[in-house]
């Protein structure tokens, strides 16, 4: 019951995000009233507040599985014995192939309609970096294989329980990843076609890569 009750709670913040971002994309993030959101998706005010605290984050929702990606792409090399940044390098590779939007290697329309909302809105660039520090935070932990996860309170700075190299190492690769990402969908925004993009992409990836394990003892 506990299971069907969480897929229950998971569908529905789904179909508040979907409903919002579709409110959003018509007209403009800040045009849209948290009030008008909830009435598209009859339900509550006060019931969508328990499924997203800030209107900000019924667009982030979209990254919820992608916040701990990294830290459990790291996990699963450390089972398998392959060091953590070539997991990684590879992981990447592997979502530029297949055109996962998180690479930015995606020229589908509501992808890139989707991607002018979140970079061109204030509000969500300041959440995406809240984000950012969230990721960070858990891979810096996954770095040092700490199997319970982040010590709580980490993403508001308070993370001396994991080593500084760590934390070092996350915030790079995660700045990494970061910029891999806008680079492509700088070039694809700009007019170029995705299997144009795609090899130097893999290149950039590659090289990007190299310098970290020149500098990082993962």
């Amino acid at each position: 019951m506990s299971g069907l009750r969480e897929r229950k709670k998971e569908r529905t913040r789904q179909t508040l995000s979907e409903v919002a971002i579709a409110l959003f994309l018509e007209k403009g993030f800040d045009a849209v009233s948290v009030a008008e959101v909830a009435a598209a998706a009859e339900v509550s005010k006060p019931t969508l507040f328990r499924y997203f605290p800030a209107k900000e984050d019924l667009v982030l929702h979209r990254f919820a599985d992608h916040e701990d990606e990294p830290a459990r792409v790291v996990a699963a090399a450390r089972e398998a014995g392959v060091a953590p940044l070539t997991a990684l390098r590879d992981h990447v590779l592997a979502g530029l192939e297949r055109r996962d939007p998180v690479t930015g290697l995606n020229d589908a329309p509501q992808v890139l309609a989707f991607l002018r909302l979140l970079h061109g809105t204030p509000s969500l660039v300041a959440r995406m970096q809240a984000f950012q520090a969230r990721s960070e935070g858990v891979l810096a932990a996954a770095l040092e294989g700490t199997p319970e996860g982040v010590p709580e309170g980490m993403s508001e700075g308070t993370d001396a329980e994991v080593p500084l190299r760590a934390r070092l190492a996350a915030a790079q690769i995660v700045v990494v990843l970061r910029v891999l990402a806008d680079e492509n969908i700088r070039r694809i925004t700009a007019g170029e076609p995705v299997d144009a993009v795609l090899p130097g992409a893999v290149e950039a990836t590659r090289e990007a890569f190299r310098g970290l394990a020149e500098g990082l003892p993962y």
